[in-house]
């Protein structure tokens, strides 16, 4: 089964990163505006500079074309790419209205022309459009970030199953805690370039706040207890 592995990974001011991903597994990763996540992505996807490696059930990322690459290691954005004036024109193999429905869209969502499309429904027909080729991983970058409660909720059931169906490995990049917790098996945050697991900074922030005299409430001498 193939895992994502990570090795020294570093692109601008992120990494090194040194991560293993699981087959079947989802991994994620929270952080401020600004802390490199969706660099974080683009490296791994080949898209941008790097140094270290990215390697998919053995194969080094820099042994393979970038899109050949792609095609195992999937990236997701938050704002897909569109080069053709229609919605069916992406979809060479077509698409089953069942899954369309999946995902709250109606049968015949092929037939749009893409500037006709929300923000929404171009973000869930681009993470469709992805999930046809099978990639064996994903990396998720806020792929609910412009969607509803209701079409979010869709959207993390089809990719929980896709993720068990085939095995794959998910990074999935999250600005929400409670997505984070929901989805994920593991969850960092990224913090100065660097993966921190998330109960390690919990850790961190606790001891900060006692060590600036925040831990416990003032007595009051005299006081009954």
């Amino acid at each position: 089964m193939p895992t994502l592995s990570l090795h020294q990974l570093r692109t601008r001011h992120v990494g090194p990163i040194d991560l293993d991903i699981a087959a079947g597994e989802c991994v994620c990763i929270r952080g401020a505006s600004g802390s490199g996540k969706s660099l974080l992505l683009r490296a791994i996807a080949d898209l941008d500079p790097h140094a270290g490696a990215a390697v998919l059930d053995g194969r080094a990322c820099a042994s393979m074309p970038g899109p050949a690459w792609r095609r195992q290691v999937a990236l997701v954005m938050a704002e897909g790419q569109w080069w053709a004036d229609s919605v069916g024109e992406h979809f060479p193999g077509g698409c089953t209205p069942a899954s369309l429905d999946r995902l709250g869209l109606p049968a015949d969502a092929l037939g749009w022309q893409v500037a006709r499309c929300s923000t929404g429904e171009r973000q869930r027909l681009a993470l469709l459009r992805t999930l046809m080729r099978q990639p064996a991983a994903l990396l998720l970058d806020e792929p609910t970030g412009n969607l509803d409660e209701d079409s979010t909720a869709r959207v993390e059931a089809l990719l929980d199953e896709y993720r068990r169906a085939h095995d794959a490995a998910l990074l999935w990049v999250s600005h929400d805690p409670r997505q984070a917790a929901r989805v994920a098996q593991r969850r960092f945050v990224l913090v100065d370039g660097r993966l921190v697991a998330e109960g390690e900074v919990d850790r961190a922030a606790a001891d900060e706040r006692e060590a600036a005299g925040e831990g416990e409430a003032p007595r009051v001498e005299g006081a009954a207890w």
